[in-house]
């Protein structure tokens, strides 16, 4: 089994739209969601929510982050056990955030 990090990038505006039932019912999603993973055995870390505020350092320059210009932003992620890469992205297919315009970026951990 080999190690994939889950990162899942939404548009935090419509986030903000959503009302406490609504909120609530998806939150329910995720948690059915990742208890089947982990029934699986696959589940390493359900990771965490990230913040939509943080600061971007290049060079010398440290500036604030993630840009508000940017619609999409990584909003969490997860760490999952595969068989392979294949495996990966059938396990992130049933990802909640997709049946709301999000997207799960699947990215194989390699080890150092």
């Amino acid at each position: 089994m080999k190690d994939y990090l889950f990162l899942y990038r939404s548009d935090y505006n419509k986030l903000a739209q959503r009302t406490p039932a609504e909120a609530e019912a998806m939150m329910k999603k995720w948690m059915d969601w990742m208890g089947n993973i982990a029934a699986q055995n696959k589940l390493t870390s359900r990771g965490h929510r990230l913040q939509n505020t943080g600061k971007v350092l290049k060079n010398d320059v440290v500036t604030n982050g993630p840009y508000m210009e940017i619609k999409e932003s990584i909003g969490g992620y997860s760490l999952v056990k595969a068989a392979s890469y294949e495996d990966a992205v059938e396990l992130a297919k049933s990802c909640p955030i997709l049946k709301n315009g999000g997207r799960v970026e699947v990215r194989e951990i390699n080890p150092m």
